[in-house]
């Protein structure tokens, strides 16, 4: 076979890139198999783009954290966050794993219910709760987290309709010494607004505390701020307990905890600036031991990026190649930003399906979207690919899936690797009757 013709190009050594393992021009990154699963077999037996997801790798994450949190404070409840990835089989397997569930719209709660989750275990956040949906979760017993004070007179008309008082909690924002400081959710502490929204409840002896909760980011890398973060969330319990009467049962501190995947901007190695399972167990649970008075509450967790992201991959497969006019060279892969809207703000781990043959050299990989802005990574040193060569990008298990979109290409396969290391189809590719189930064409078109 003839080799294909390609117009040579100078490419400048720069000895500042070498590491302990040599030189970049030779070193190479491969991932041939997830799971003990070759990715070539997946991606023939699934297709490409395709999404997996690891059984094992989530299983191994829950019982770190959980060991890491029930070890120093046993009465630990983890709620799995749906917005981070809602599909079916995912949250099965964190309910089966023992976690309940978090939800932020009328939407994941549905799909909670569907799924077999009582109410009793779903705490109901996020600040826009159609009174409709509001009055099926009050019905259902589930956990309702109040996040501005239009809600308190919608909770407080639906205890007139339903004849009764209703048990919620208040979302909290508060200064932890991090910056940007989340504050547009729930009732600021430091100025006394969530003390107040406490007063207004009380008054209006229609509702009654049970909880305190609180979300103070996303990705954080900050063990200390959620230490500052409970304390302060216990020491408004502390008040609330002597002022008004009420028991606080819960404390519920959100999600927000860090995977191993590296924010573009940060030049550190995860594994230096992620703080472990164990030190932000520490933080929170100190805290409580520190500052509490009376009787210990329980403590929630709705963990959700640091448990699933780690456990999820996107496989992709070289379909082209073109050498641009600054020298460098562009692959382009059928999967794009539709599928990886993170990669706006994340530098992925980007592996090879083998090793290849040749020097790597400065090299950029783009999807398939006719969009200027369809850049996976910009600037890796890679050898030369074939069309076919399989690219696996991690992690991708938090929010990418939920965060995925149809856009010019539809979305692909799911598949999910169990323990015994068999893959599953866990949700078909979109195709154009899905896409078009909804749309009306209006008799004047026709």
């Amino acid at each position: 076979m003839s080799k294909k013709y390609e117009k040579p190009v100078i490419i400048k050594v720069d000895f500042t890139m070498a590491s302990k393992y040599g030189s970049p021009l030779k070193t190479q990154k491969v991932r041939s198999e997830i799971d003990g699963v070759n990715v070539r077999n997946l991606v023939k037996e699934f297709g490409s783009p395709l999404f997996v997801f690891s059984e094992r790798g989530i299983e191994n994450k829950y019982n770190e954290f959980k060991e890491a949190f029930t070890s120093r404070y046993p009465d630990t409840q983890f709620f799995w966050s749906y917005k981070t990835n809602y599909l079916d089989a995912i949250c099965k397997v964190f309910h089966k794993l023992g976690s309940k569930t978090e939800v932020v719209s009328e939407f994941e709660y549905e799909k909670a219910r569907t799924l077999g989750i009582e109410g009793k275990d779903i705490i109901f956040n996020g600040p826009y709760k159609p009174k409709e949906a509001l009055k099926k979760a009050v019905m259902e017993g589930a956990k309702i987290h109040i996040d501005h004070w239009y809600e308190i007179n919608d909770l407080e008309e639906i205890a007139d309709e339903l004849g009764r008082e209703i048990p919620v909690a208040i979302r909290c924002n508060m200064n932890t010494g991090i910056y940007p400081q989340w504050s547009r959710f729930g009732f600021n502490i430091d100025n006394g607004e969530a003390l107040d929204a406490i007063k207004r409840i009380y008054e209006g002896k229609k509702l009654y505390m049970t909880g305190l909760h609180s979300h103070i980011g996303t990705f954080m890398l900050s063990a200390a701020a959620y230490g500052m973060e409970v304390k302060k969330l216990i020491e408004l319990k502390n008040k609330i307990e002597e002022d008004f009467g009420y028991e606080i049962e819960y404390i519920d501190i959100g999600g927000g905890f860090a995977s191993k995947n590296r924010l573009k901007g940060v030049y550190q190695a995860p594994e230096v600036i992620v703080p472990s399972a164990d030190e932000y167990a520490e933080a929170v649970t100190n805290a409580i031991f520190e500052n509490n008075k009376g009787k210990l509450p329980k403590l929630y967790l709705e963990t959700g990026r640091a448990l699933i992201d780690e456990a999820g991959y996107l496989l992709t497969s070289v379909w082209a190649s073109k050498r641009m006019p600054d020298g460098k060279k562009s692959y382009i892969v059928d999967a794009g930003v539709n599928l990886l809207y993170t990669a706006f703000w994340y530098n992925f781990d980007i592996s090879l399906d083998k090793r290849y043959e040749g020097l790597n050299e400065p090299s950029m990989i783009n999807g398939p979207l006719c969009m200027n802005i369809d850049v996976i990574a910009e600037n890796m040193m890679l050898p030369p690919l074939e069309r076919g060569s399989v690219l696996s990008i991690w992690p991708v298990g938090a929010y990418t899936y939920t965060q995925s979109m149809q856009f010019i290409r539809y979305r692909p396969k799911v598949a999910l690797i169990d323990k015994d290391s068999t893959p599953h189809l866990i949700r078909e590719a979109d195709d154009l009757e899905y896409v078009r189930e909804k749309e009306i064409i209006p008799d004047f078109l026709k």
